[in-house]
Formats: structure tokens, C-alpha cells, sequence
């Protein structure tokens, strides 16, 4: 069968095929390399929003918000808030079928940034 037969065949039944899900998956839907900041989920559980997200998202232009949605609306809504007042988009995600330890993610919406270090941190820092 023609290789490009194959392929399109192949994308009809089980769907386009998905670049780095892990990866994905971990960064709440986005690649890594276009990742400026991220918090772990107890980082965005402090009652404090954490200054380096915030002048972050007043330098970052394009960008967008990634909140988990396993965390309460009251954990996300300070951040939420501060993105609103920039006018810089979020998205909350849902994802049921995998799990991350990551609670924000701010991102390029489509070019990549290569920050070598993306993660706040502090005592309370834990990926698991």
C-alpha cells in the first residue's frame, strides 16, 4: 500500500497523530518550549500571587495562562485576576486522563521561548 495512502488511512481511524503527549500532558496542554513560567499545584495553593509570575505576565506579550482545573476556582482566581487586569488570555484545563503536578503554566501561544529554567523555586517546591 502507498505510504500516503497509509498515513491518511491511518489518521481517519485512530486520529491525527499527537506531537510530545507527555510532554503536553505535564505543561497542561502546551510544549516546553514555549513555557516563560510554571508552578507546581501547592505553589498555586499560596495565598500570595508569586511576584515573578506577575512580571512575568506584565513582559510577556502573546502569551497565555494555563490554570489547572483540578485545583479549586479559589486557588486559580487570584491568578485569574492578575491576567484579567493585563488582558492576557487563560484557559482553565481539564484533563481527567493524566495527571500533572504543574498548577500554572505561562506560555507563548506559538513560538517558542527555550527558557533554560522555568520553575519558582522555594521551600515548598516539590514536583510530585
Amino acid at each position: 500500500m502507498n505510504e500516503e495512502i497509509k498515513k491518511v488511512l491511518d489518521a481517519g481511524i485512530y486520529g491525527t497523530p499527537e506531537l510530545k503527549p507527555a510532554e503536553k500532558a505535564l505543561f497542561l496542554s502546551t510544549f516546553r518550549e514555549r513555557v516563560y513560567i510554571a508552578l507546581t499545584k501547592r505553589q498555586v495553593a499560596q495565598n500570595n500571587v508569586y511576584k515573578e509570575v506577575k512580571e512575568e505576565m506584565r513582559r510577556v506579550r502573546n502569551g497565555i495562562l494555563y490554570l489547572n482545573g483540578d485545583l479549586s476556582y479559589s486557588m486559580l482566581s487570584k491568578y485569574i485576576k492578575e491576567a484579567s487586569k493585563l488582558s492576557l488570555s487563560f484557559t482553565i484545563v481539564n484533563d481527567k486522563e493524566t495527571d500533572t503536578p504543574l498548577g500554572l503554566v505561562l506560555a507563548s501561544k506559538q513560538e517558542a521561548v527555550e527558557r533554560e529554567e522555568v520553575f519558582i523555586r522555594d521551600d515548598r517546591f516539590s514536583l510530585e
